[in-house]
Formats: structure tokens, sequence, C-alpha cells
């Protein structure tokens, strides 16, 4: 064999360390002889950066000119097209199914899709993995770059093992947002032996507009085996000098081929590149789309339009179909000064000496004695880019439009550049370097330090958007709002809530496809006026009315104590009367001091309302006392599971804190539940995109087995409540109303009661903000926190997404109990003694308040005394009665018997005269014996005529009249 005809490998380490450089014969080659093997280099050899194993001799040379190599390591910053070893993995790792359309195509089209100098995550919510497998002979790192703007995608970064298993390395493997249009960096430290490296993407579309793709770039391992040859320089760049690590990028203009050791310059009369080209394309005519205009600086109170080629300039004029550049436009007075500046003859503006105001066209003059300045910033001319504002271009895929001015003034607006390309960030920054209130309100602890308000429209025919971004001290850039589309003149207002340094930033991309060209160089977007009032370092437009001291005349502004207003009369500072709360924007007059709402009342200063979780109804005479205090920790409810288009499971997990403490908020929502923020929060970040505070908050829920996370994510964090606004068991309160039909009716006549929140984010979609009312209802079959639930015409607790709905059930909402809501019941005499028992109404609609009296003991008469003397007496009377009856019974048998006796004498002997004994008183047992002559006369009467005769004391003689003889 020829040494053409081979070339020499390293067998595998044995169980020493050691291993052999072995011939190998190359493909489609047959012959003999091949040299014998000899010892290699120990398994961990290597050579440096720049440098490369010759195999013949074993030993490290340095890269040629136009290659590089990073001795150990491998590098991958070509993506025209997928590289070797990697590959796409698209899944769908739900375990619970949606519903049975919900997922039409299912993902297999989903990919990173190779972008040039980059690689991008798949757009919508399928679970994509970029893999790629490497075998390290020694222990090394892997490094890479990403742009990661959009919590919409969870962005994981992992290594598994050749058992699939996760490494040690990778505990923290959720990476971290970047901000937008950076590049951030990740590394993470690889072990010896095979090692899978996964970047995992998973988006979560629930009705919002498409995610920003995961961008990776420059993917670098270190720790690979030995590198026996070096790598070409890819086109567009090149390497001038042996032993190189890495090739440079050709400059604008010129080109390369690959393994390029120098750059060729293009025919610029023709031709031009970008920076880092492989060839020169030729120069197009020049067109309206290659120039724009400016205002010039004001040179004797004069300015006038004038209109420049886009740089770099690639078009051509010398062509048939080109236009020229339009000329100059006439000079024209310069537009005003913005309001709290002045001009002073010069060029420019100059802002007005502190303690000072102008409305930018008059001097500044010294507020009047009782006024202060109303510092802030007002733009609303724009002849030049103010001093504290900066603009540029950014592009995500290359830096061709660095430098350039991403936004342009135009007298009464400032609108978006040329830039690049149509997917350039056109970007405008703001900076404020503090907040803080007028001096009469210095003392206020009220939430809100400043605002600012902006005024703008866009003009698009494509997918345009406007970003609005707010940086809190230089820590991490979010975005607040967005518009895409055309959007016709309006104002949005953003509210400042803690005095730190900010950033506010303006970035409008015309269209997020890649694009090389300037199809819609006509899609702009304009603002017309910018305002931040309370600025540290601001200017004044106008002086407000301050508080004085003690001193009448020439005194200077002092600062009112905490929910105090300033009084007209005296300008002296006077308390808001109780129940109010001190409004931040004004605080001349007593109109300063806003009520509170229903069943509210004021902190001690006067800053907020809030509910103590007492609350008092009159109903039908009769006071309904409610404590919800066991309700005032946080309630939570999770409803669903609700389905995205593709099948995604995700839940709606609502937080709410009825009463708060003293105003306090205490619901708290997260975003990304990921490791790294656990410890951020735990270290006690106070970075507001992680934790957000409010009285009614919402996130939403993927579970671990829906997307095969380990723990649940919870992203998309909003405020639904943020402002306390009253609570009344009436169903309306601020254009708040809650209808009958929506939740189901109450059984008992206990009325619900309702709490009103509200959020002062506005948004494009509500653009009076949130709000949330929160039904109250007794229900004693619920103890302790009760359950909540939505409107079933509303699962997601609301139909419009701004108005949010809760039903809360629970014992604890019923009304303290009192003395209407029981009852007696009287026990029997016992031994004298009489039992009162008390008992709760059933059912009981009330808890806590008044207990039931103890039971009531009192003396008695006993019913069996009573019962018994009742027989005695009737017994009694009943023998009485019966001996009566016997004795009158053989009284009259004896009378009857002697006159029927009488009688029958008269009638045989009729000139007889009667015996003895029948006409003379007898003696002894018939003395008291009376004839009765009516035989007609009934029991009753003989026994009345019996008693009537006991009653005298006499007897007297009866005669008997004979009509025989009338002389006897």
């Amino acid at each position: 064999c020829l040494q053409k005809d081979y070339h020499f490998e390293y067998t595998e380490c044995d169980s020493s360390g050691s291993r052999w450089r072995v011939a190998i014969p190359n493909s489609a080659v047959d012959c003999s002889g091949l040299p014998d093997p000899v010892r290699g280099k120990e398994c961990t050899f290597s050579c440096a950066s720049g440098e490369y194993l010759e195999m013949k001799n074993q030993v490290c040379s340095k890269c040629g000119e136009g290659t590089y190599s990073l001795g150990s390591g491998i590098k991958f910053d070509e993506w025209d097209e997928l590289p070797a070893g990697f590959s796409n993995v698209a899944t769908f790792m739900d375990t619970v199914v949606g519903p049975s359309d919900s997922r039409p195509d299912g993902c297999n089209n989903s990919s990173w899709i190779p972008r040039g100098n980059y690689i991008e995550s798949n757009r919508d919510d399928c679970t994509v993995s970029l893999i790629y497998a490497v075998h390290l002979k020694k222990s090394g790192y892997v490094f890479f770059e990403y742009q990661y703007v959009d919590n919409n995608i969870f962005f994981e970064f992992f290594i598994q093992n050749d058992q699939c298993q996760e490494m040690d390395t990778t505990t923290d493997k959720w990476v971290k947002l970047t901000d937008n249009g950076e590049w951030g960096s990740h590394s993470v430290m690889l072990k010896s032996g095979t090692n899978i490296l996964y970047w995992r993407t998973t988006g979560i579309l629930m009705g919002s507009k498409a995610v920003k793709p995961v961008l990776v770039k420059n993917i670098t391992i270190e720790g690979v085996a030995y590198t026996s040859e070096c790598f070409p320089c890819k086109p567009g760049t090149f390497s001038n000098k042996p032993g190189s690590f890495n090739c440079q990028v050709c400059p604008r203009n010129t080109y390369s081929e690959k393994g390029a050791r120098e750059c060729i310059r293009c025919k610029e009369d023709s031709h031009f590149s970008e920076e880092g080209s492989s060839e020169c394309m030729e120069r197009p005519p020049c067109t309206t789309k290659d120039y724009f205009q400016i205002h010039t600086p004001c040179d004797e109170g004069k300015t006038q339009i004038m209109y420049k080629w886009i740089e770099p300039k690639i078009c051509r004029e010398d062509l048939t179909d080109a236009i020229r550049l339009p000329p100059s436009g006439e000079k024209k007075d310069c537009p005003p000064c913005n309001p709290g500046f002045y001009n002073n003859g010069s060029s420019s503006c100059r802002p007005c000496p502190p303690g000072t105001f102008s409305d930018g066209t008059k001097e500044c003059r010294p507020c009047p004695a009782g006024t202060e300045p109303a510092l802030g910033f007002e733009y609303k001319w724009w002849n030049v880019l103010p001093g504290n504002m900066k603009t540029s271009c950014f592009n995500v895929g290359n830096s061709k439009c660095d430098g350039m001015n991403g936004w342009e003034v135009a007298g009464d607006h400032i609108q978006s550049g040329a830039g690049g390309s149509d997917n350039d960030y056109l970007i405008l920054n703001l900076h404020i370097p503090g907040f803080k209130p007028p001096m009469s309100v210095t003392g206020a602890t009220g939430s809100e330090l400043g605002r600012i308000t902006f005024v703008f429209e866009t003009l698009c025919s494509a997918d345009c958007v406007l970003y609005f971004m707010v940086d809190i001290n230089r820590k991490s850039t979010n975005v607040v709002e967005s518009w895409g589309g055309t959007k016709e003149k309006q104002a949005y207002t953003h509210i400042i809530f803690k005095n730190a340094t900010f950033t506010f930033t303006w970035a409008f991309q015309r269209t997020n496809q890649g694009q090389d060209n300037r199809r819609f160089i006509n899609d702009m977007v304009k603002m017309y006026s910018i305002t931040a009032t309370n600025a540290v370092d601001g200017v004044a437009s106008s002086c407000r009315a301050c508080a004085l001291g003690s001193e009448q005349s020439g005194s200077s502004c002092v600062p009112c104590p905490p929910g105090h207003y300033i009084e007209k009369e005296t300008n002296q500072c006077k308390e808001c009367p109780p129940d109010t709360y001190l409004s931040i924007h004004q605080v001349y007059g007593k109109e300063a001091c806003i009520p509170c709402g229903p069943g509210s009342k004021s902190t001690q200063d006067h800053s907020v309302c809030y509910s103590d979780c007492f609350f008092y109804h009159e109903k039908e005479n009769q006071s309904l006392h409610y404590d919800f205090s066991n309700l005032s920790s946080v309630g939570s409810f999770m409803n669903g599971p609700s389905f995205t288009s593709k099948g995604t499971k995700y839940f709606h997990f609502f937080n709410i804190s009825l009463c708060g403490h003293e105003g306090k908020k205490m619901a708290l929502c997260t975003n990304n539940i990921t490791d790294f923020t656990i410890k951020e929060v735990a270290a006690g970040s106070d970075d507001y995109t992680n934790l957000v505070g409010a009285f009614v908050c919402q996130s939403t829920i993927i579970p671990s087995e829906s997307k095969g996370f380990r723990a649940a994510l919870s992203s998309q964090s909003i405020i639904l409540a943020d402002t306390f606004l009253g609570v009344t068991v009436e169903t309306t309160l601020q254009n708040i109303n809650i209808k009958e039909d929506m939740f189901p009716v109450s059984p008992s006549q206990i009325p619900d009661v309702h709490f009103f929140y509200k959020s002062s984010t506005t948004t494009t979609s509500c653009i009076n903000g949130r709000s949330t009312a929160v039904k109250m209802r007794c229900n004693p079959t619920k103890p302790g926190a009760g359950v909540i639930s939505v409107p079933s015409k509303c699962p997601a607790g609301t139909c419009d997404g701004c108005a949010f709905y809760f039903l809360w059930e629970s014992a604890e909402a019923c009304p303290l109990c009192t003395e209407h809501d029981f009852h007696e019941i009287e026990g029997a005499c016992k031994r004298g003694f009489q039992e009162t028992l008390y008992v709760w109404n059933e059912p009981k609609w009330c808890i806590k308040g008044i207990s039931l009296p103890e039971k009531k003991l009192s003396t008695c008469e006993t019913v069996d005394f009573w019962l018994k003397v009742g027989a005695g007496v009737g017994a009694f009377t009943a023998v009485l009665l019966v001996a009566l009856t016997c004795y009158f019974w053989k009284k009259n048998q004896k009378l009857e018997y002697k006159y029927s006796k009488l009688v029958m004498t008269a009638n045989s002997k009729e000139c007889e005269l009667p015996a003895a004994d029948s006409c003379a008183i007898m003696e002894g047992e018939d003395n008291e014996e009376e004839v009765v002559y009516s035989n007609k006369q009934s029991l009753l009467g003989k026994l009345k005529s019996l008693a009537t005769k006991e009653k005298e004391d006499h007897f007297e003689s009866v005669q008997l009249k004979s009509s025989r003889s009338p002389n006897i």
C-alpha cells in the first residue's frame, strides 16, 4: 500500500487507558503491506486550540491559513442546513388527550428550522427536541448562544447518558429569558463518556398570538477526542495566520469562499455585499425606498426638510430607471421647544433652570410664591432627538443594521426609520433615572409615583408589531404591551409604582419573517407625544399649588404629612376626613380626598381603602353582621382542564385575597415555576416578572404529566385586581354588574355579600382595565375555606377576558348569630322544678356571634299533686252523692208507704176515726216524718221540701180534714 491508500485511526481505549494507532485502508482501495500498529498517545491526550494531531508522527501541528481548530472541541456556527449528527424529534407529550378534533395535524411538521447564522425553534405548541450525541474522552463543556424572550415558550437544555438517564450536571436545566434583541450564553459541564444533548422547547398557546421562537447559534463542545484535521473557514469568513482557533468575518463589500485566507473585494461601482457574504450582488437602481427625510437642527430659528440615502447605500443612481435624491425643502420656522425648555437664540432648546417653568414658547419664569414646579417631561415637538433618548437598529440574525437610526424625527412626530431589512427591530429608548412625587406629597405612602403616557398610530400592510417594554434598574427588559397591525391614533398610559431607574423602550418590527429586502418600507409607527410625570431630573411646563410652612410671607413649600391635602384658603396641610383616601395626582383642595367605597375604610395615612373583613347590613329590621376573617387568607381555585388547539392540557389557577391585610395585597401568582425562579423567590427576589401581588391574580398551569416536565409549570400570570372598590349586598358597583342568572339562586333568605375590585392596568383588549367581583354566599354545609366556583357560562371565570366573577360558598360567609337565630323549649315540671332549653333554628344560617344561653331552671307546682287532690275530691264527692241518694230514696219509700196506708184506711172506714198513731206526732225514729199531700210532686220537689223541713227547729201537727165530720 502506498501512503495515499490508507489513513490512521486509534483503537478504543483499553482498561489501562492505552490505545493503538492502526492503519486503515481507504474506501474502494485493495492493497496489502499496511504499516504495523504502534502504541498511541494516552486516551486523555489532545492538542491545544489552533492545532491538530498529525497521526503519522503523533505530534500536534498548527492549522494552516484558511482553517481553524478548537483542539479538543467542535463548533457549529453554520446553519444553512441541519449539521450532521443533529436530529429533530417532535413529540406531543400529553398523556391526557383533549377533544378528538383538537389535534388535526399533530406535530409531524414541527421542527427546529435552520436560518443561516442560527437555528430557530418551532412556533406551535408542540414539544420539539434538537438532539446531538457526542462521546467525550475527557470531561469538558458545552457552550451556546441563544435568544429567548417569550415566556409563552418553555426552553430547557439537559443532558442524558447512553442509558437515557438525566445527568447530574443539568439539575438547573431551565434556560433564563434574555432581553429583547439580545443574545445570552449558556454553558454546562460534560462528563467523559457518551453525552446526549437536548435543546427542548414547548410552546404554550392559549388563544394568544404567535410566540417568538427560541434562537440558538455558535454551539461549541469541548472535550471530544483528538482533532486529526482542521476545519476550513466557512464562506464569508477567513483565516490569515496559522494556528487559528476561529475565523474572522469578511467586512462589507467583500466576500470569501470556503477555506479562504483572505476576502476578495467587490466591484464597488456595480456590486455590493453585506458582512460575512460568500458572494457579491449587483447593485439595484435607486427607488423611493432607499432614502428618508429628516428635519435639520434649528439655525437662526429656521429648519428645513432634507433627504438622505439609507446607509449603507447599495443602490445606483446612474441607471436609467433610477430616481435621484429629492432636493431639500424650503426653510421654515422651527417648531417651538418642548414644554419645560426654552430657546436662548441658539440652535437647540435648553431645559429651564430648577424652580422655573416654560410652555416652550416663552422664557423660563420662576414659580410664584406658594407654588412649585410640576416636574416631568412632555415631548410633542420632534426637531431633534431629546438628550435622554436614543435610537438604534437591531437584527436577530446578523449585524447589518447596527449603527443605523431606528427612528427619525419628523416635526410634530417621530416615526420608525428604514432599517436594513423588514425584520429589523427599530428601537427607541427613553431613560429616566427615577420618579418622585411633588414636594407636598413626599410623605404620602400611595403606591403610584408617576406615569408615562404616549400617543401613537401604526400604518401597516404586513404583520408589523409595536412593542412597549420597561427595564427597571437595568436588570431585564419586559414587554408590557404590544400592538399588531394598523392601529388608529390612540394613547396608552403606564403607571410607575416604585422609585427606580427606568428605561422605556419602543421596538417596531415590520415583519418577523426572515427578509433581506425592504418590501414594507412604508409600514411605520408614528409617535406624536411622550409624557412622563414626576421624573426626578424633569423640567416644568407649569407650577402647582403647594403647602406652605408656618411663616405667612415668602414661605417655601413643605411636605404634607401622609393623608393630608392642601387647603385652598390657607394653603396649609389638613388631614382628609375619615374613610377617604388621598389622590396622588391631586392634593389641592378637599376634593383630593376621595370617599372609600361601601363597606370599606381607609388606612391611618389615608393612602388606600380596604376591608377589615367585617360587614354590616340592615335587613327587615334585623341587623346582619358578617365576619370574613377566617377567609382573609388567600383562597385558591383551579378550573379545567382546558385544551389548546393541539390538545395541550392546561388549567386556570386563581388566587383570591378577600380582604388583604389593611390594604396589602396577599395573593401571589408566579411565572415559570422552575428551579431558578424558586431559588430567586427563596432569596427574596423582588423581580415583578416572577412574583405579582394582588387581591386577585391568575396563572396558567401546565400539569407535570402534560408535557413530561418534572413539576407543574406556571406561566402568563396576570393581575385581575389590585384596587379594592367596596363590599355590598347590591349586585352593582362602579359599572361592575353581577347578573342574576350568573350563579344559582341561594336557597336561604340570607343575602349574598359582594366584594368588588378592579385592576388599574389597561390593555389593548381591556381599555378600562380588568374588574373582579366575588360573591360571598352563606352555606353551612361547606365549613372552613369553603368552595370557590365560576359561572357555568364562563368556565374561565370570564366571558370577555376583562370582567371576572367568582362564587365563594362557605359557612364562614354566614352572618353572626343573634337572638333571632334560636328559640326556647320548656320542659316538664318535675319535683317542683321546670327546665327551659334553647336550640338553634333549623337550618342554622349563622356562625359565631352570640352563644346559646344556658338552660334555665325555675320552680313550679307539680302536675301529680293537683292530680291527686282532684282525684280525692272527686272520689269523696261521688261517695257523698251515692250516700245521699240512697238515704233519700229509703226515706221516700217510708213516706210513700205511710201515705198509702193512710189513704187506704180512710177509704175503708169513712165514719171511723183514724188510728191514734196515724194522726199524732210519733216519737222515736218517725218523729221527723212529714205528710206530703200532693201525690203529683216530683222527687226533686220531695227532696226540696224535706230539706226545708230539716232546717226548721220545731215540728207541727198535721190536721187531717174529714169529709164526714168537718168539726173534727
